[in-house]
């Protein structure tokens, strides 16, 4: 009687600590499934009206198959075969797609119906005042851009591959995508933005690049997004004049890195400078930790090279990290339009050195923590391989949101030492039983399997 006893207790306890814990009404995972699967909904079917699988289901399996990190469309197929239910509930796919449907669905669908999703969860976020805590520097966004491939192979193409003649004679095909990821000094999370296909155009002759794609990408963001304030933060690539006078056109700031190597005219005119002793420099020690130090050197309105001196002038500062015997440990050098001061210049600093989140806390993380990215789910004959890049990128964000928002979330990453481990679990709760929504399976996990599954959203 006594173990009874204490079993129902313990039973009270669980239930009463997972009512403790509350959702965000706005940006929990499963109002965000919702809000992607209305906005699906809208984008046009390219088949005929008799089809069997709605677009609407075979875009939301898709986005599923990323969501739960399956390795495969195989593995995605599978779970099709053996353990559908969950996928209704907790995705509100109605008809599944095997692994070779889905491919054909998905080949022709065109990627600008796949934009409104990722304006949806941005503006959702708004209304849940958390996009205020991405602010930085008087009240600006951080945009960082930057490419990363997502196909490569020597043996299959499409009319969409671009093409790279190898030095060992094979031609090596491939496809890259350009990302925008809003990033904050101080947060590891990041807020992806809808991406830009670097891939062979339609009717083109030359290949396409990452400059024109940004081109593209900048474009689309501010009509999407004209309110922002936004400093854009980018690599030495993009400290060209063509580039920073988009960024001008579309009235956004920047900083952005350069190199001795890339811009020889530069350095010349700042070694100049430093000689006529016209450079602002100082040394500031890091509060936090005693043994940095901060160095700083700026200079304002200097060309940034010989053919735009006249045209396009930039504020130039350069960085060194240093331990407190001098010894440097990093060093940067970057150019901006934000006129460089000593009050702002620590924080102009940490904004450039953010832009190494696109590569860790978004690229590293898309390519290690699951998400696959570089994995070949499917290349087509026409966008297949990008609309799984759009489907992966959203599924990146809406993790994103939950780990920025979510408590449940945050409670249950907490019980895990990698979100690799989180993702396992998550998945075996499709396989074990018929999970009424993600935060019943997330509130499960949290507190170790003590409610049954279909008990635990109903807990008095």
């Amino acid at each position: 009687m006594s173990t009874l006893k204490t079993c129902c207790k313990q039973h009270r306890n669980a239930a009463n600590s997972i009512r403790k814990i509350k959702m965000r009404f706005h940006l929990n995972a499963d109002a965000l499934f919702a809000r992607i699967r209305e906005d699906f909904a809208r984008v046009p079917d390219h088949r005929a009206g008799n089809c069997k699988i709605p677009l609407v289901d075979a875009l939301m399996s898709g986005f599923a198959m990323f969501s739960l990190k399956d390795p495969s469309l195989l593995a995605f197929d599978g779970r099709r075969q053996e353990n559908p239910a969950s996928l209704h509930t907790v995705y509100g796919v109605g008809q599944i797609p095997c692994d070779s449907q889905m491919r054909q669905i998905l080949d022709p669908v065109s990627l600008d119906d796949l934009r409104r999703p990722f304006r949806s969860v941005i503006a959702q976020l708004q209304r849940g005042k958390a996009m205020g805590k991405m602010t930085w520097l008087d009240g600006h966004y951080l945009l960082a851009l930057d490419g990363t491939g997502i196909f490569s192979s020597e043996k299959i193409c499409s009319d969409s591959c671009m093409k790279k003649n190898k030095r060992n004679g094979q031609v090596e095909y491939y496809q890259q995508m350009l990302g925008g990821v809003f990033v904050h000094p101080d947060q590891k999370v990041v807020i992806p933005t809808c991406p830009e296909m670097i891939v062979q155009q339609d009717g083109a002759t030359k290949g396409d690049c990452e400059r024109n794609a940004a081109k593209r990408y900048l474009e689309d963001f501010r009509r999407e997004h004209p309110h922002f304030k936004v400093i854009v933060t980018e690599d030495s690539l993009s400290s060209n004049v063509p580039h920073i006078e988009e960024l001008m056109r579309h009235d956004l700031r920047y900083i952005l890195g350069v190199k001795k190597g890339d811009h020889a005219f530069l350095f010349e005119h700042i070694a100049g400078a430093i000689q006529r002793s016209e450079m602002t420099e100082f040394t500031i020690a890091e509060s936090m930790r005693p043994n940095v130090q901060h160095r700083f050197r700026f200079l304002n309105s200097v060309p940034l090279n010989k053919c735009s001196q006249h045209k396009m002038q930039v504020n130039f500062l350069e960085y060194w990290e240093t331990d407190d015997a001098g010894n440097t440990k990093q060093h940067f050098t970057w150019v901006t339009d934000l006129l460089i001061t000593t009050e702002n210049v620590y924080a102009i600093m940490r904004g450039g050195r953010a832009r190494w989140r696109i590569e860790n806390e978004t690229f590293n993380t898309l390519k290690n923590q699951g998400y696959n990215l570089e994995h070949n789910y499917g290349l087509g004959e026409k966008h297949l391989s990008s609309v799984f890049a759009h489907l992966m990128m959203l599924a990146f964000l809406v993790d994103q949101v939950q780990q920025m928002r979510c408590p449940l979330f945050l409670a249950a990453r907490a019980k895990y030492t990698s979100k690799k481990l989180l993702w396992e679990y998550i998945r075996s709760c499709f396989h074990t039983f018929i999970a009424p929504s993600m935060e019943a399976i997330l509130r499960w996990i949290i507190y170790g399997r003590k409610i049954p599954m279909d008990r635990v959203l109903h807990e008095e």
